[in-house]
């Protein structure tokens, strides 16, 4: 009998600030108002100029519903709506993703787009979805990787506990300047 993936089920995980749940077809907008954001799109690395990032518009076409419709049938990785409890709409995403079973390990990321940010939603986020990778998933290193010009996030990542691992150099070219990007991980006896 072929073993089941830890990464079939997807769980809702229920915050004070944030549920993160399934996404649902109701969070299309939403997802392509936050990845059209400037400030995202610049800090993900999506585009390489701050000209590239102003004036994108939010497109909700039959690709983007075709990923997201798509993201709850994944049976290796954790695609996961973070939806603001207090208006009850989605915000972002946090994945667990590149999961290589005999490591037991995974990489993690988060997008809040404008409507998420500066009220802990993010920080309230990724401690949930480490809760669950170490305790549900039985997970043993979860990792990231962060561009130097976004220490916000890189301070939401320490307080949950994630240390730095080392740096990759000149690993993205932004405004022709070269970005470093910081490796970081966590395991479960350093969440915070």
């Amino acid at each position: 009998m072929p073993e089941t993936s830890p990464f079939a089920t997807k769980p809702t995980l229920l915050g004070e600030l944030t549920t993160l749940r399934p996404f649902r077809d109701e969070d299309h907008d939403a997802m392509a108002e936050a990845m059209a954001d400037p400030e995202v799109l610049r800090l993900t690395g999506s585009v390489h100029s701050t000209a590239e990032a102003i004036g994108r518009r939010p497109v909700v076409d039959e690709a983007l519903r075709r990923w997201y419709r798509s993201r709850n049938d994944q049976t290796d990785r954790l695609d996961l709506a973070v939806v603001d409890n207090a208006t009850g709409r989605c915000v972002g995403e946090v994945v667990l993703n590149e999961w290589v079973r005999a490591d037991a390990s995974c990489g993690f990321r988060i997008l809040i787009g404008p409507r998420g940010r500066d009220r802990g939603l993010g920080t309230e986020a990724t401690r949930l979805v480490l809760d669950h990778g170490f305790t549900a998933l039985g997970l043993r290193r979860i990792s990231l990787r962060v561009y130097a010009f976004n220490p916000r996030a890189q301070h939401v990542y320490e307080k949950a506990g994630f240390t730095v691992d080392g740096i990759t150099r000149e690993a993205l070219r932004f405004d022709d300047r070269w970005v470093d990007a910081v490796n970081m991980s966590v395991r479960p006896s350093e969440v915070r």
